[in-house]
């Protein structure tokens, strides 16, 4: 237990009582290391998102980086300002030394969830959501940090459906030398570069290619890459991911050219950012040719 004892030494010292601040309307969504609870804050009567994560599995997180002293989810979020990324107002521990996150509460549904049942919703709007989720990133690497989990279940929709949000730092690194060393290899499968899968050294790129993933996914409802049992086994990248053209064949050449240079297994011919990536859509506004 020693992992989780120097996580709860990350901590504030303050503890937060669940029970007499909020007002647990209803449990939103459980994750694999979080349950997530739609709250009113008694303090102000808001409605918020209230994350509380698993100190046991988070402290398992924390001993792949032994050493490397990682910032806590709270700490990192609460830093991330754009548009495009879920607002977090408040993160301590709770009277059951849980760490939680206090967050704006989004009402809408995750891409994942609309990719497998509702593509009235999503057409017509692919590129606004690969645009808004590129935005989104870029302001994530601008914070000098690596996202490491951006997948469909991850970006949540808003409003009316028009707009998206990232959400979820859980997996969340500094982009600098010790937590770019190879050997961290978390993730969600499908998703994960070969960088990652092979256990290699990794940057701001393997973000780059997670996200080309999902834009491909986005405008096809499939993956470049043939999945397998588990997922992992699928990754190895050992073939060229399949021609979105394949599942796709009216797609504006610009915007394919552009997802293809972003799921390119060779580091050194991938779109090296986010920023190159929304520069080389800047033009296009409809998924098709016309």
């Amino acid at each position: 237990m020693a992992f989780l004892d120097r996580f709860k030494s990350l901590l504030p010292a303050g503890k937060m009582n669940v029970s007499t601040r909020f007002a647990l309307l209803r449990e939103a969504i459980s994750g694999t290391m979080s349950k997530f609870y739609q709250a009113r804050d008694l303090r102000n009567d808001q409605i918020v998102g209230l994350k509380i994560l698993d100190p046991v599995k988070t402290a398992a997180v924390e001993a792949r980086l032994r050493g490397r002293n990682k910032p806590p989810e709270g700490e990192i979020a609460v830093l991330m300002k754009h548009p495009r990324i879920v607002k977090t107002f408040e993160h301590g521990v709770t009277t059951n030394d849980e760490h939680y996150l206090v967050m704006e509460f989004l009402e809408g549904a995750g891409i994942n969830s609309v990719l497998v049942g509702d593509e009235e919703l999503l057409e017509g709007r692919q590129v606004r959501y690969i645009r808004q989720a590129a935005e989104a990133l870029a302001a994530v690497h601008g914070a000098g940090y690596i996202h490491r989990d951006v997948c469909p279940r991850n970006l949540i929709l808003t409003g009316e459906g028009d707009d998206l949000k990232l959400i979820d730092f859980g997996l969340t690194v500094p982009a600098t030398e010790d937590f770019m060393l190879p050997g961290n290899r978390t993730g969600t499968p499908n998703y994960m570069a070969p960088e990652l899968v092979r256990r290699r050294p990794t940057d701001q790129r393997l973000d780059v290619f997670a996200f080309g993933v999902t834009a491909y996914e986005i405008c096809t409802h499939e993956l470049p890459w043939m999945r397998g049992g588990d997922g992992m086994a699928a990754m190895t990248h050992d073939t060229p991911p399949a021609d979105i053209r394949k599942y796709r064949p009216d797609i504006n050449p610009v915007l394919a050219k552009a997802i293809h240079a972003c799921i390119e297994p060779d580091l050194e011919k991938r779109c090296p950012s986010m920023e190159k990536f929304l520069a080389m859509v800047h033009d296009v506004r409809r998924i098709d040719k016309k």
